[in-house]
Order: structure tokens, then sequence, then C-alpha cells
């Protein structure tokens, strides 16, 4: 379905119906043509201005049939790409491969990048990723458009482009604030629960990008404790007393929030903590034990549908012994392909870490209920092994877990569990 269709030159165009959108869309797909033909410069900053204003003023549905035409009219020409192709395949020099790289990429690509031009480009980028992710996340079919901005945003907020900063009570109110709107493990209950997460024995850490002035892209909350915690409300009590940092043996990472859905996908997390974990070894020598304290968040879903004979029960001792076992099979055993079913555990396996605990009614909240039934994971970042970890991860999929750990995902015996 070519350009015309799509702006509702003909009858039965979805877009034909948006009249209060037609002639924005029109006069934005237009703005996107003369931007491409443009070499950049005062005017190409002024005209990617105008287009992302022009987008943001449609409604959705009316980015939505904007994001259409760029997933249609602005992708690769299959005739270019095949005879570009045919053309290297015959002759393999750096001529025809320079050639096919440009037929390759889409359009739409360079097109971000003028876009970017414009004095909020980077953030209005962002906003827009996040529109096509969750439009995917309803059956749209936009992903080539999410891979094109992905690789964009992948190169402009790599690691040599972001600042880590420790966010405490000093912090300017905007990035305070900013804590309580996106805190997504562990919902932040006011500016008196902030504090406490603030203090001496607490640290909270972010990645900041210049193009996004006070929005921190994500954070990390860390307690310094004596011990390696196994429950989660004592970390979180906001009238717990403050312990001296100089005492803790470990930092227990407790929550960790992505804050821009538009950088979904983009590697943060296993930055953040690696150089957290480098930045509290030098201030705080003492440290030894470096561990998160990690929901479990698909192992309930995953039990209803495993263990269907299992009827729900009081948390007493018979469902501890019952349900410990079956956490460590399913972090151990269940996968989704290679990788673990559990996303948490994706994630810090793929980092290098150690699945070394599970840790009954570590989590008391009605989310940590519903979730897993009250289990936390403990995964240990033990930096001299955190190399070899990842790679026995990569390449075979291998969870690397404790003995204890290893012995419980052996035992259960799924299929005859009943109260």
């Amino acid at each position: 379905m070519g350009l015309a269709r799509i702006l509702g030159f003909t009858e039965g165009s979805r877009v034909l119906a948006l009249s209060g959108n037609h002639r924005s869309i029109r006069k934005l797909v237009s703005l996107c043509r003369i931007l491409l033909s443009q070499r950049g410069g005062v005017d190409g900053s002024q005209l990617a201005n105008e287009a992302l204003g022009i987008y943001q003023s449609l409604d959705q549905r009316g980015r939505r049939s904007f994001l259409d035409i760029l997933n249609q009219d602005f992708s690769p020409n299959p005739e270019e790409v095949g005879s570009a192709t045919d053309a290297y395949r015959k002759d393999p020099s750096s001529e025809n491969l320079l050639h096919l790289q440009h037929v390759v990429e889409p359009p739409r690509q360079e097109l971000f990048r003028r876009l970017n031009l414009a004095p909020e480009g980077t953030h209005a980028l962002v906003q827009m990723r996040s529109q096509v992710l969750r439009e995917m996340d309803a059956g749209a079919g936009l992903q080539s458009i999410a891979a094109d901005l992905g690789h964009l945003l992948t190169s402009w907020f790599n690691r040599g482009f972001l600042t880590l900063q420790r966010i405490d009570w000093r912090s300017s109110a905007a990035v305070l604030q900013k804590l309580i709107d996106y805190e997504a493990v562990h919902q932040i209950q006011g500016w008196h629960d902030l504090r406490r997460r603030l203090e001496a024995d607490r640290r909270c850490y972010a990645f900041f990008h210049s193009a996004l002035a006070e929005e921190p892209l994500i954070f990390i909350e860390v307690a310094l404790t004596r011990g390696m915690s196994d429950r989660v409300q004592p970390l979180l009590n906001p009238d717990s007393a403050v312990n001296d940092p100089q005492s803790a043996d470990s930092a227990i990472f407790y929550s960790i929030t992505n804050c821009q859905e538009g950088l979904r996908g983009v590697p943060f997390g296993s930055l953040l903590i690696k150089q957290v974990v480098e930045d509290l070894k030098k201030s705080l020598p003492r440290l030894r034990t470096f561990a998160t304290l990690s929901p479990i968040p698909g192992f309930r879903k995953w039990l209803a549908s495993a263990c269907r004979d299992l009827k729900p029960g009081k948390l007493d001792g018979r469902m501890r012994r019952l349900l410990i076992p079956l956490c460590a099979h399913y972090l151990v055993n269940e996968k989704r392909g290679l990788e673990p079913l559990d996303s948490v555990a994706r994630f810090h396996l793929k980092n290098g870490a150690r699945l070394d605990r599970i840790n009954w009614l570590a989590d008391t909240s009605a989310t940590g209920i519903r979730q897993s039934g009250g289990l936390m994971a403990n995964y240990v970042y033990d930096v001299p092994n955190l190399e070899r970890n990842h790679e026995l991860y990569a390449r075979s999929g291998q969870v690397v877990c404790s003995r204890r750990v290893q012995t419980l995902a052996k035992e259960p015996a799924l299929g005859n569990h009943s109260n």
C-alpha cells in the first residue's frame, strides 16, 4: 500500500477517517522528504524541529498512521538491494560493498539522524520509540522501526556518553521527584520514604545523558549491611535505624529501575551494576559481598501451569519445604530456548552473577506474594568470576549457582502436589 493510499487519497484508507490529523500527516511526510534531501545546517535543524513539533501534536491514531508510513514508504528499495547484492557477489570490491551498505540502510534511519538535529531531538526520538514499542506490544508489525531506532539509540547512549552520578538528599528536587515517579520495583511512599533510602547506609546511583537533562536513564538502590540480606521489608522500612556504613561488609542491590521506556533493550543495567561495584569497592574497602535481593516475577505464573494440582495454602513450614525446591527448579531448569524462563534471572546471569540463595518470605508485600509466594533470590556479583560466569551462560545457557541451589533444584517432583 503506497503513500497516497496511506494518506487517505483512496477510499477505505484508515487515515481518511482521521480528518483532524490528515493535513498534519501530509505536511509531516513532506517535511521528512525535504529533510532527507538536505545536507543539514541551520535549515536542517529548523526543519527537524518543525517536523517533530507536528508529530508531537498528533493524537495516538495520527502518530500510528505516520509510523505506518515510515514502515512502508521509508524502507529499502528491494530492487536496488537485489541489484547491489548481485553486483557485490560478482565483484566483492570495497566500492560495491559500500554501495550495498548504502542501499540496505532504510531511508528512515537517516531521517531519524536528521530529526536528531532538533534542539530536543534525542528526547523526541526516545519518546517515539516508546510509542513504537507500545504499538508492538499491542500487536502492530513495527519491528523494523523499533530496530532502526534501537540501533541509533544504542550508539548515542553508549557508555562513553553516559555519566554515573550518586544521588543523595542534596540532589536537585527534579531528580529526586523522578526517583519517586519512576521506581518500578519497590514503590517509594513519599518524601519520608525517599529520604531514608538516601541515608548514610544507603546508596543510589544513576546514569545520565547530556541530551536528557535531569532525566535518569536507569538507577539502582543499594543497602549497606552486615551479612547478605534475606528479606526486603527491613531494607524498605522508612523508620529503621541508620547504621554506620563503615561497619558494613555487604552491598545489597535491592532495586534497579529503567526509567525510559523508549530505551528498552539498550544495555544499561550490566554497565551500571559493574561500575557501582567498582565505586563502592573504592569508597568502602571493607565491603566483601556484592549481591542482589531480587524478585522472581514469573514464579507463581509458572507454578500455576506446571503444578495444577497444587492448591494455595498457608505460607507455613510445609509450604516452605514445597515451594523453595520448586522455585530452585524453576530458576535453574525451566528455559526459554537456552535462557532461563525468569526475566530477572536472565538479566543477572547474563551479567555474570551467581544464583546463590532462595529466601523464604523475603517479600511479604501484596506484589511479592502474588508474583512469587514471597520468595526472593540473591544473585552474587563476585568480580573475579564475572567474566567466566558470563561466558558459561553465553555459550550454553548454563545457570551458575551455589551448591545448595543446585541440590534444591534436583529435589522437586512436579505434578503431584496438594494440601
